[in-house]
């Protein structure tokens, strides 16, 4: 029982030791971090440059009929051109008349239409 005691206190005093170095290296630690952390002065910090976020091209309306048209292998009537662009009539009406007159565009049936 007596040695059970003596290896109590042993370590009960290995544990004190312990305890004053613990707060030993925590007192030196604070001061490194005071010394690192910058010292304010009257300058205000830089601004960080925000990334530009690039600015989209649009395509104009007989741009996106003109792509649509190229993709098609046996041509296009005005009706799917309708439902693939959500154009009015007389929008798409005007669109393929105006590609027609720059030769962009040549219709080889009534109301069907191909790349020229």
């Amino acid at each position: 029982m007596r040695e059970l005691k003596t290896d109590l206190q042993s370590v009960l005093k290995s544990l004190r030791i312990l305890e004053e170095k613990t707060k030993e290296m925590a007192k030196k630690l604070d001061k490194v971090e005071k010394a690192q952390t910058p010292k304010k002065t009257g300058a205000k910090p830089k601004a960080a440059r925000k990334a530009v976020a690039k600015k989209r091209t649009r395509v104009s309306a007989s741009g996106t009929v003109l792509a649509i048209v190229k993709r098609s292998k046996k041509g296009l009537d005005t009706a799917t051109l309708k439902k693939k662009t959500g154009f009015g009539d007389k929008k798409i009406w005007n669109l393929v008349n105006s590609l027609k007159r720059q030769g962009k565009i040549k219709s080889t049936n009534r109301g069907l239409y191909v790349n020229a």
